[in-house]
């Protein structure tokens, strides 16, 4: 069984995924993934993470501009999810997409250089 504070991340990643394909005014955000949410059990929090191409810079404008949306994005959330209370929201870059792609790209590199030994050998 759910969790209420896992039903309401869910909602607020439908939502807030639904607000950035409308697109948000704020120029520094870009081409954005909601990867998770995560909500306090008292539901008085909501982080919620993001993955974003580009820059170190790129990425911390992005994270910045959402940041800067978050009372439009709780008050959309407030007017459509009817929640007594709408979590505060803090927006937070999720490295996981890259820290998986470098360690595929070093395994690669592994199995690459465990193929070229066995060929060595025979």
């Amino acid at each position: 069984m759910f969790k209420r504070s896992e039903k309401v991340a869910e909602a607020i990643h439908e939502m807030v995924s639904a607000l950035l394909v409308k697109g948000l005014k704020d120029p520094r955000i870009g081409f954005v993934t909601i990867t998770g949410v995560k909500v306090t059990d008292d539901l008085h929090l909501a982080t919620v993470y993001f993955t974003v191409i580009g820059s170190d810079a790129e990425k911390k404008a992005t994270e910045q501009g959402l940041n800067s949306a978050r009372g439009f994005i709780r008050k959309e959330m407030g007017k459509t999810l009817r929640m007594r209370y709408v979590p505060d929201l803090l927006f937070r870059y999720d490295a996981s997409v890259e820290y998986g792609a470098r360690i595929e790209t070093i395994l690669k590199e592994i199995s690459t250089a465990d193929e070229g030994d066995d060929t060595e050998n025979h």
